[in-house]
């Protein structure tokens, strides 16, 4: 067999999900899809280059045909009906995994991308804490013997895996000596050992998939679908995957998404961080029109923003697809209760405009929202599971809605340049030690908020953008001099030795893709050099 296993640090269990067969079927898997997939990442650059030099993107003419036409997606399983609440999370550590299960939420998002670090063993523990829920033997026992168990007095959440993105390798799977594609493995070792369980189980493997920017890479994973149901026997159709919208080009190709994945779609999900992470990313030379305001001050009321959800909610009920809303983030803070009351208000707001606009069901990070979102989502659906029989005929969306970034209200600040700098160095650093999911600020986040932190600093250099709070222009050495004290801030938070270790590390590599000429695709593409 040419796939090795390249890391020497033994992962507990490991041989359980390693086995000869389970590799066998991910050699397949490459033999007979990266090549595609390396040849889509091309097509990225040549896009992207493209919108550089026009400075605009549309829907595409030669799927015109697809957005006109009348079809639908497969009919959604029993068990993926109603999703709305979906709980948000990595699938390791086992702690995480059997809370999320037990969270009250209809879904589950077991999250082997944006808050999982792939350190490999964290990708070999997800697997086996995903297979041993699906057997219904998942339990942790704390250092402090606190027990954790899989509830049995009430419904646990329907699993839905999350896949890394297509860019993202596992260096510690060689395929010929060279690094395997982290997509193919996640979903390999999850279909493989999974998929027949959580049939008999009455579900199926359902999955997210993330970063697309073209609807043939959707087409691919449509391919891969189809292969690995018939390499284990598996009826076609019983894979369903919910795909994220959460770049720029794929808000242009919605329909198309699902067109692609019809036998296999679930819907598609409205995010908010990446997407405007990749606006950044595809229009950061195309003027000032494109600089966004302060992170915080973009919200989903913002015209672009309305004209992406309401764009995504009137695609899905027309193709008989689910609309799930974005993230809510918060996390309890019992020291300050009226802090977190303040923000549960705002988690509130913000699920009643999504339930009010037709989303059928929408994320939260942490099981204490759950029943906030629930309530919301109750109120407007009532007894019925979905809201897939409203249709937003009224919707129009053009594209250069889709790109009105100059309508967002808010401003370029000091204030709003720190705490870019300062999540980005306090978020990688915590993923550099092995944890993707990070609490900062009483925020639950994961990579995309390090992404766009990160994009925005770049972005303003760039623009030599002015700081409306104080009056100076965003250059080299006014990022290089704040970076500083943020990194310093950091210091004398997490001690001597966590900085040592894992924040001075990341302060350089913030430092390097910020300051850098080239624009860095992704934060983690480097990052992932740097841990284990």
């Amino acid at each position: 067999m040419a796939i090795t296993v390249t890391d020497p640090r033994p992962v507990e269990r490991a041989e359980e999900i390693l086995t000869p067969k389970a590799l066998a079927f991910i050699e397949e898997l490459h033999r007979r899809f990266a090549g595609t997939r390396n040849e889509l990442l091309q097509a990225r650059v040549a896009k992207r280059q493209e919108v550089a030099r026009t400075g605009k993107l549309d829907f595409l003419p030669e799927t015109q045909e697809i957005r006109e036409g009348d079809w639908k997606v497969a009919e959604a399983p029993a068990a993926l009906r109603d999703r709305r609440v979906e709980m948000t999370g990595p699938a390791s550590p086992a702690k995480m995994a059997i809370n999320a299960l037990n969270s009250g939420a209809k879904v589950w998002l077991a999250d082997l991308e944006d808050a999982s670090t792939p350190t490999w063993h964290n990708v070999i523990d997800a697997i086996l804490n995903l297979r041993d829920a699906a057997q219904g033997t998942l339990a942790y026992t704390s250092p402090e013997g606190k027990e954790y168990r899989l509830r049995t007095d009430a419904p646990l959440a329907v699993v839905v895996a999350r896949p890394r993105g297509w860019h993202m390798v596992e260096r510690h799977l060689l395929l010929d000596d060279e690094p395997t594609v982290g997509a193919l493995v996640d979903f390999g070792l999850h279909f493989f050992h999974i998929a027949k369980q959580l049939i008999l189980n009455g579900q199926g493997p359902y999955y997210y998939l993330p970063k697309m920017e073209s609807y043939l890479e959707a087409r691919l994973w449509n391919d891969v679908f189809v292969f690995a149901q018939d390499y284990l026997g598996i009826r076609q159709g019983t894979i369903r995957a919910t795909m994220l919208i959460e770049t720029i080009p794929a808000a242009f190709q919605m329909d198309e998404f699902l067109y692609e994945l019809r036998d296999h779609a679930s819907g598609l999900n409205a995010g908010r961080w990446d997407y405007l992470f990749s606006i950044i990313k595809y229009f950061r030379d195309a003027g000032e029109e494109f600089v966004l305001p302060d992170r915080a001050s973009v919200s989903m009321t913002a015209p672009f923003m309305r004209a992406y959800t309401e764009l995504l909610v009137k695609t899905c009920h027309k193709r008989g697809a689910f609309a799930m809303g974005g993230m809510a983030a918060v996390i309890p803070n019992r020291r300050h209760p009226e802090v977190t009351e303040a923000a549960f208000e705002k988690v509130r707001a913000d699920k009643t405009r999504e339930a009010n606009d037709g989303f059928d069901g929408s994320w939260v990070a942490h099981p204490d929202l759950v029943s906030t979102c629930r309530e919301v989502f109750d109120s407007v659906l009532g007894d019925k599971p979905n809201q897939l029989d409203k249709q937003r005929p009224e919707v129009n969306v053009t594209a250069e809605q889709l790109i009105d970034v100059a309508s967002a209200d808010g401003q370029v600040t000091e204030g709003g340049l720190r705490l870019n700098l300062y999540v980005a160095v306090a978020y990688t650093a915590v993923w550099l030690s092995g944890n993707g999911a990070v609490a900062i600020h009483n925020l639950m986040e994961d990579a995309a908020t390090a992404e766009i932190s990160r994009s925005q600093v770049w972005q303003q250099i760039r623009n030599k953008v002015v700081l409306a709070d104080t009056g100076n222009t965003v250059t080299p050495e006014l990022v290089e001099r704040i970076l500083g004290e943020e990194t310093e801030r950091l210091r004398t938070e997490v001690g001597d030795e966590a900085f040592a270790k894992y924040y001075a590390p990341a302060s350089k590599l913030i430092g390097d893709i910020c300051l850098s000429q080239d624009y860095t695709d992704f934060l983690t593409t480097p990052a992932y050099e740097l841990v284990g």
